[in-house]
């Protein structure tokens, strides 16, 4: 377990300082806001819910990687009655894990109270690559609980947990970067997987737009059902309808689900 965390601690690192790097050397939207606000803000945010995941260690002795080696160990979830080979395993387990939070995303955005922890997440005034881990702890622990659920209902391997939440860290940083991909590579990656200009769209203020692109890592599940939207705009205002600057402060996004809006 240690490994599995000194590993993903450091593929976050190097990542979130590639991303940051791209975004002075290539930005795609220039920014209007103090970085310095919103990141200390965005990073005091995930740290607090990396607190909030070690308490729930405590009281739930199984996370997502750990609930994998329980119900290999209790037999139970779908892959431990088949007998197939291991890449196919992975790749199916990683598919079904992918959806289940592309279906979290979906509903995170149907259900009001559920929107009123999301929208935490979508009040950031700029997108950039701190906005992949402004979530608010309620809905950390939200969206951990349903993942332990779905490993243990799926049962899929250790590797296949351990390199799911890797690749669903980086391609969610990748995502949300403010970076100006090349519009012939773009086209190519989207095919695969979500695209900041994909996503982008997704923080739009207009509601139409936000109820498209639900994807933080492939960009399969959009397309099946229908909330694919192509994206690439320049002229997007990234938000909520009231947006103001007060979500750069971290009290007040902390309190933002439970202000009426």
């Amino acid at each position: 377990m240690e490994i599995e965390t000194t590993i993903r601690l450091t593929v976050f690192l190097s990542l979130f300082a590639l991303f940051a790097l791209l975004e002075r050397v290539a930005p795609k939207v220039l920014p209007v806001h103090s970085k310095k606000r919103r990141w200390v803000t965005n990073f005091s945010i995930t740290i607090l819910n990396t607190f909030l995941l070690r308490a729930l260690a405590i009281g739930l002795p199984f996370l997502a990687v750990g609930a994998a080696v329980d119900s290999a160990q209790m037999e139970m979830g779908i892959f431990n009655f088949l007998i197939w080979p291991t890449w196919i395993e992975v790749v199916l387990a990683i598919l079904l894990l992918d959806l289940v939070i592309w279906v979290q995303h979906l509903i995170t955005h149907k259900v009001p109270f559920l929107w009123r922890l999301h929208r935490v997440h979508h009040s950031d005034v700029e997108f950039d690559v701190s906005t992949a881990i402004r979530f608010h702890p309620v809905e950390i622990a939200f969206s951990m609980l349903l993942k332990i659920g779905a490993v243990y209902l799926i049962g899929p391997a250790v590797l296949a947990v351990i390199l799911f939440e890797i690749s669903l860290n980086a391609l969610a940083m990748f995502n949300h970067a403010n970076i100006a991909v090349p519009k012939s590579l773009d086209k190519l990656l989207r095919f695969v997987i979500v695209t900041p200009d994909m996503h982008r769209v997704h923080h739009s203020i207009n509601q139409e737009e936000h109820d498209r692109n639900y994807g933080f890592a492939l960009s399969l599940w959009d397309r099946l059902f229908g909330t694919y939207s192509c994206g690439g705009q320049t002229d997007i205002t990234v938000g909520l309808e009231w947006q103001d600057t007060r979500p750069t402060k971290l009290r007040w996004s902390l309190w933002l689900p439970f202000i009426r809006k």
